[in-house]
């Protein structure tokens, strides 16, 4: 593996706040990375954690302890850290990088990215084939389906919590989302265009997103007003995609259950993909992790290690910015 990829997987192990030296001796006592003759691999391992924090990367975070210095640990860890410890402010902060103008990749090139992103904070996503789907006689329904869906399940710690909100409301123990995805959007009428479509086509989900991987910089205040307005958010997805960001938020919604069961009609993958959900909702503890695995198995699949994102980008003509 990779000197970043040793980083992540130690983080991973050691799961709670540490600090770089911690990080630099798990790595060499499980031998994950050969440092050769390196003089200083500790700071080297300093200066790549830093990386992480300045390039925005969303799978590192860390916090200001007394002294000045910086404790690390995974975003994806952070609700098996106890919360008082996490009293400090956390850093993401982002350094932005041209993007090299390319237009070789296809659209659908970019469901993996997303897919890697929504996975780090813990959103199971599914592609859907809008070809697959049955119109019968009307085939003008191109802005009924979304590009990918999304479902993250709150994630309670104690079965007597998981059971007492399911008595209450099992609407409230997940959350649905619908993306819809650009390749690039540059003028107010290629914006408008997608975002309605957005809005026409997560009509259903409690969050609504588009996403893009290029938006011009002239459009940043019709994105606000029509965020303000409509609610949808609004993703700018990088070809790392940990360092994707969400430019808008977006806003909560009831299901809407009557569209939901139209799409189930229509389209078989959204049919499954909402069949998983409830299995995994009304799964009895003892089969949760084998249906959560299902579930895991049937979404989009997603990058393991940046080396995988490095060779996808190159082979798919995805720039970098580099």
């Amino acid at each position: 593996m990779t000197i970043k990829e040793a980083i992540l997987k130690s983080l991973d192990d050691i799961n709670g706040l540490t600090n770089y030296m911690e990080v630099h001796d798990h790595i060499v006592k499980n031998g994950y990375y050969d440092f050769g003759l390196a003089k200083t691999p500790p700071a080297t391992i300093s200066a790549l954690l830093g990386d992480f924090i300045r390039n925005g990367d969303s799978r590192v975070k860390r916090i200001k302890q007394e002294g000045g210095s910086y404790a690390y640990y995974l975003t994806k860890n952070e609700q098996d850290i106890e919360i008082e410890i996490l009293s400090g402010s956390t850093e993401t902060t982002s350094v932005k990088l041209p993007k090299v103008k390319a237009k070789t990749y296809n659209e659908r090139d970019l469901h993996k990215l997303l897919s890697s992103y929504l996975k780090n904070t813990k959103i199971y996503s599914k592609t859907i084939f809008h070809e697959q789907s049955k119109f019968g006689k009307d085939n003008n329904q191109i802005w009924t389906h979304p590009d990918m869906v999304g479902v993250k399940f709150l994630n309670l710690q104690t079965k007597v919590s998981q059971n007492f909100l399911k008595s209450i409301n099992r609407v409230d123990t997940f959350k649905l989302s619908s993306y819809e995805i650009k390749k690039e959007i540059n003028s107010d009428s290629e914006l408008k265009k997608a975002y309605f479509q957005a809005v026409s086509n997560s009509s259903w989900a409690n969050y609504g997103y588009l996403v893009a991987f290029e938006f011009s910089d002239s459009l940043s205040d019709e994105m606000e007003r029509l965020n303000q307005s409509f609610g949808i958010g609004i993703i700018e997805l990088n070809a790392n995609p940990y360092q994707s960001k969400i430019l808008f938020p977006a806003t909560y919604r009831d299901l809407d259950f009557k569209t939901i069961d139209k799409l189930c009609k229509i389209n078989k993958e959204f049919e499954q993909f909402i069949e998983q959900t409830d299995r995994l909702m009304t799964a009895q503890e003892r089969y949760y992790k084998s249906t959560e695995k299902e579930l895991d198995e049937f979404c989009d699949d997603y990058f393991e290690n940046d080396t995988e994102i490095e060779k996808y980008c190159k082979e798919y003509n995805i720039p970098n910015g580099e």
